[in-house]
């Protein structure tokens, strides 16, 4: 039975409250309790308590148990945890942890506005190259408030993206970074590789650049992926880093290939193979198994494909070559490809894009080389029209 029970304000008018049993708080499992004050008639206290219950029997009261913004991050990521694979899981924890969460953990979720996503945005912006990135997770935690009946709107909507200007040097030359080799640079960067008699990371490198596949996919492989009568590599899985370590997962639009590789990097392959056998067994470990990882780590199980940033700085440094990214020969593979004459549909699958858009977008930059010969063919055909 809830009592309604009478006070009086400081100017000594009389008003009327209640305190009413509400449920289970959804953090900590606690029953919760809401006080309602401020009624100047009993009637009007009685009409609001009766509200409360109807709510309560038909499980649509709210109580603001979730007040701040940390409370509903971790409601959403209890049910978000169940939705994407543990690679994306870890990766989303960590921007939330690393960038959102100390900005926003202590704000009381109906009190953020635009103001308040505004200024944070900038501050990412500054320091961030994918802050739109940082920015989109955040409004999911505000899209679930929503979806729960805690807020009415998301505030991030209103937010405007900052511009990001780029410092031109004073001589007018501009930083243009671009994470792929030409032909002449990735037959050099591949022939260092050679020199440095190291068959694993030169077999690594050289099946990246001449594949397009991820670092992730490649260190999935297994020798039954592997056919080296037709000279095909069927990619099913990736490397993937959850909370408990590295694990075998999906590729990253979830599909295989089956893709063609040249004759070089199938005899690559074979030489891996047999110095593989060697190494590994003065090691203890039998590698003629159907489960045999081609680029296993010294203990002979899932290599962290991030290692190739150690072996990849090693080789552009010594030999002082063009800087580029692991992620960096996919792009290379990608833009010769164009270079040599393949459809767009024929990279798309090559690949593993699930959408065109992707191939279109990523790898719409093509080498030097292909620049070049744009303005050449626009200046011939200027040419031959002023002939005529």
């Amino acid at each position: 039975m809830v009592n309604i029970k009478a006070y009086k304000l400081k100017n000594n008018e009389t008003r009327y409250k209640f305190h009413v049993y509400v449920g289970v708080d959804l953090l900590t499992g606690k029953e919760k309790t809401t006080t309602r004050s401020g009624f100047k008639t009993k009637k009007e206290a009685k009409e609001a308590l009766v509200k409360i219950q109807q709510d309560i029997r038909n499980g649509t009261f709210r109580k603001q148990a979730v007040e701040t913004y940390q409370d509903v991050y971790e409601l959403w990521m209890e049910h978000y945890e169940h939705t994407v694979e543990d690679s994306t899981l870890l990766k989303t924890k960590r921007i939330f942890k690393n960038h959102i969460l100390p900005s926003f953990t202590e704000y009381k979720i109906a009190k953020i506005d635009a103001a308040i996503c505004q200024k944070h945005v900038n501050q990412w912006a500054k320091k961030l190259k994918r802050f739109r990135m940082v920015k989109n997770y955040a409004a999911l935690v505000i899209k679930y408030a929503i979806k729960h009946g805690l807020i009415d709107k998301n505030p991030f909507d209103l937010v405007d993206s900052p511009i990001i200007k780029n410092k031109i040097a004073l001589d007018g030359d501009e930083d243009d970074f671009e994470n792929f080799f030409t032909r002449e640079q990735l037959i050099q960067f591949l022939q260092c590789c050679e020199r440095e008699n190291n068959l694993k990371r030169y077999c690594v490198f050289h099946l990246l650049a001449f594949s397009g596949m991820r670092k992730g996919e490649a260190f999935a492989l297994k020798w039954k992926d592997i056919d080296f009568d037709t000279n095909e590599i069927r990619i099913t899985k990736a490397v993937k880093r959850g909370e408990a370590g590295l694990y075998l997962g999906p590729t990253k639009n979830g599909e295989t290939r089956t893709i063609k590789v040249d004759a070089k990097t199938i005899e690559l392959l074979k030489q891996w193979q047999i110095e593989q056998t060697k190494l590994y067994k003065a090691k203890g470990f039998n590698t003629n198994t159907k489960q045999q990882l081609v680029y296993p780590n010294v203990k002979n199980v899932l290599q962290d494909p991030n290692k190739t940033v150690q072996w990849l700085s090693y080789i552009l440094s010594k030999y002082n070559l063009e800087y580029i990214t692991t992620h960096g020969l996919r792009h290379t593979h990608c833009s010769l490809l164009f270079e040599a004459g393949a459809s767009i549909k024929e990279v798309q699958f090559r690949l593993g894009h699930k959408d065109v858009k992707t191939t279109l977008e990523v790898y719409a930059h093509v080498t030097k080389k292909a620049k070049a010969e744009t303005i050449d063919k626009f200046t011939n055909f200027i040419a031959s029209s002023e002939e005529e």
